[in-house]
């Protein structure tokens, strides 16, 4: 793991819950799709973030989910904000996108879960693959979905990629499933054997998702999401 100094390029929020970093490092470092960083707060203070680029990028860049009531990742983003610059430890993280698979993907983010899964669609993307691919984001209302944008984006250009909006409160004109996200994968698949799994999001969902998806066949060393080397 590399200890590198980066330079915050750009930190905007996407909504009142959610800013989006960039950062420059002083040097370039190798990182595989869906692995993270940790920024360095303090010796013993290390708080890990999915990198949302994808390799080879000349930025990384974050999503901070930091709603004023969450103070661990606010003070992250105030300490963004005040210094301007800062020191990162990366990469981490064994739930990387294996690309030299060809098994059909299912894509799964809770939340700011959403960054793992960017870094993962756009490398497939620079790879030009083709396999059949189904994202499923699922937020608790339409407007927590800060980068629906691009989702949609890649959903329409590219064939082989499936995007499937899940929010659990939708007004009437919502052009997506109403649903709670587990609820709505086990609505749509019978198995999952035979699928690569790639998941993200809060540990209590992450563990709630595996316990279902045992019941629905999964083989799990194609079961890949970091959460789950601290659930036990």
């Amino acid at each position: 793991m590399n200890s590198i100094r980066c330079k915050v390029e750009q930190l905007a929020p996407f909504n009142d819950a959610v800013y989006q970093v960039t950062l420059r490092p002083e040097r370039p470092f190798e990182f595989a799709a869906g692995q993270y960083l940790s920024i360095v707060m303090g010796e013993k203070d290390k708080r890990p973030f999915s990198i949302a680029s994808a390799p080879g990028s000349e930025l990384l860049e974050l999503h901070i989910g930091a709603a004023v009531s969450e103070s661990y990742p606010m003070q992250v983003v105030e300490l963004l904000r005040e210094q301007g610059e800062v020191l990162i430890e990366a990469p981490a993280g064994n739930a990387f996108l294996r690309h030299e698979s060809h098994r059909p993907r299912i894509l799964i983010a809770g939340g700011t879960g959403f960054s793992y899964i960017k870094s993962i669609v756009e490398q497939q993307i620079a790879l030009a693959q083709n396999v059949e691919t189904t994202l499923y984001w699922g937020c608790r209302t339409p407007s927590a979905m800060y980068y629906e944008s691009i989702a949609r984006q890649w959903h329409d250009a590219y064939p082989w990629l499936h995007f499937v909006p899940v929010v659990e409160e939708a007004p009437a004109d919502w052009n997506g499933r109403t649903n709670r996200l587990l609820d709505q994968i086990k609505q749509d698949f019978v198995s999952i054997s035979g699928y690569d799994i790639y998941i993200a999001g809060r540990f209590p969902m992450v563990g709630a998702a595996r316990e279902l998806f045992r019941e629905m066949g999964v083989e799990e060393q194609h079961l890949y999401g970091d959460a789950f080397a601290f659930i036990k």
